[in-house]
């Protein structure tokens, strides 16, 4: 069976999916999250339901526990922020060590299109996924434009085929 059979098989199994969100800043509100909020709209306007939302400082500890707590209600997390070259930016070495298997293509795929978008700067993107047994975990750069891009061309377009793949016996 090719990609595509897999696919529709995964549409026609795996229905509406709930996702959380978790913005990782230490200035952002909800009033000022506008990536959180994209990836809000992003995530229902495909069907989906957003289960949780939160902001958590930039902080291992403290993006460790959100993503545990909110994958419990959770198919898939999708995190923005925190994933640049700052001191601050500890996004990834929060989430990796959660992760049971790695997606190493999303982020490769992720700088590829990206550096068609910002240029060089793509390197500086250290985007990420992978499984957290059965639930995804997708960490993103926190502009809009990142959110945006990662959301509509790879996360959207996989999550119900990544959800039936990793939920196999």
């Amino acid at each position: 069976m090719g990609v595509q059979d897999h696919k529709h098989e995964a549409e026609s199994h795996v229905q509406q999916l709930a996702a959380a969100v978790i913005t990782v800043s230490d200035t952002r509100t909800e009033a000022t999250d506008e990536s959180g909020r994209l990836l809000r709209e992003l995530i229902e306007g495909a069907g989906h339901r957003v289960a949780g939302y939160r902001i958590v400082p930039d902080e291992i500890g403290a993006i460790r526990h959100a993503v545990v707590d909110m994958a419990q209600a959770a198919d898939f997390v999708v995190l923005t922020g925190g994933t640049g070259m700052t001191p601050r930016d500890v996004t990834i070495e929060a989430c990796r060590p959660l992760f049971t298997k790695e997606l190493e293509g999303f982020g490769e795929l992720f700088r590829m299109l990206s550096f068609q978008e910002v240029g060089s700067a793509a390197v500086m993107s250290r985007a990420a996924a992978g499984a957290m047994d059965r639930v995804m975990v997708f960490c993103l750069p926190g502009s809009k434009g990142a959110v945006r891009l990662a959301t509509e061309r790879l996360i959207l377009p996989e999550i119900k085929h990544l959800i039936s793949l990793i939920r196999k016996a």
